[in-house]
């Protein structure tokens, strides 16, 4: 650790997430909040970023102009939105930086196309979960089903999420069905099941399936199962706590410090891919 704390500005900063990274980046010693970045028609436009993340006032305004709030920053934390993302990623790069570590998922095939093109002039590392569990969890779930045969071992995976989650499956539940077809040689594609008839839809060899359950305040609970006819393997991860995923994103910003211009992942920053 240096004795200059790394500059963070976090966009999206009023959101769940954008908050808990906010407030990590403020708790933390080797990392200073510099930005905080609101759409133009929050609530929480001209607040101050401590009390929006709770840490009591900070002197540092949230603002819409990512020009300002990126102004000396070292990085660039996204927990926005998708249309924002890909807005973002070229504008970044067009400055010639900061780097971009965004969680956003539910990007469309040309707003991802935005975040690639941008990643070929400023590091960009995009997560689908900033878990360093969840990360542990792609890389296992792929080795096993490169090891497991898919004629024998079906795979199911199933996502819980809190009654206010809009999208389904998760971002995350996706990534790790990409990472087992990956695995297998395929692409998800042509392997994804999302939904099943009521009747007449016996399951075929090679799928993989997804189900979603929403209800409650569950943080998010990930599961991947195998089955076979006669045993079955299972990689599970639950999240008891926010804390986990601005952890991730804040440790994921310091990783990317000083990497070059390229598209990264959180296998990399394990030392994974």
């Amino acid at each position: 650790m240096t004795d200059t704390p790394f500059k963070i500005c976090v966009a999206g900063v009023s959101g769940r997430l954008g908050r808990s990274i906010a407030h990590e980046v403020i708790r933390r010693l080797d990392t200073v909040l510099t930005g905080a970045l609101v759409s133009a028609d929050s609530v929480h436009r001209g607040a101050d970023a401590g009390e929006i993340a709770g840490t009591g006032f900070l002197g540092l305004e949230a603002v819409v102009s990512l020009e300002t709030a990126c102004e000396g920053a070292d990085m660039v934390i996204d927990a926005s939105l998708p249309d924002f993302t890909a807005a973002m990623a070229g504008r970044l790069a067009a400055r010639g930086g900061p780097g971009l570590v965004t969680g956003v998922t539910g990007l469309s095939s040309e707003q991802q196309k935005a975040v690639e093109t941008a990643a070929r002039m400023i590091p960009v590392l995009q997560a689908s979960n900033f878990s360093l569990g969840v990360a542990v969890m792609e890389r296992l779930l792929a080795d096993a089903a490169r090891l497991l045969p898919a004629s024998e071992f079906d795979l199911e995976i199933v996502e819980t999420h809190h009654r206010r989650k809009t999208d389904a499956p998760s971002g995350t539940a996706l990534m790790l069905g990409r990472a087992a077809a990956r695995a297998r040689g395929e692409a998800l594609e042509d392997r994804a099941v999302y939904a099943r008839p009521r009747t007449g839809g016996a399951r075929k060899s090679g799928e993989i399936g997804f189900s979603a359950v929403r209800g409650g305040g569950v943080t998010g609970e990930h599961e991947a199962r195998f089955l076979a006819a006669f045993e079955e393997i299972t990689l599970t991860h639950r999240a008891f706590d926010r804390y986990i995923f601005a952890r991730g994103a804040v440790e994921a910003a310091l990783w990317l410090k000083d990497r070059p211009a390229g598209l990264y992942s959180m296998q990399d920053l394990l030392g994974a891919a």
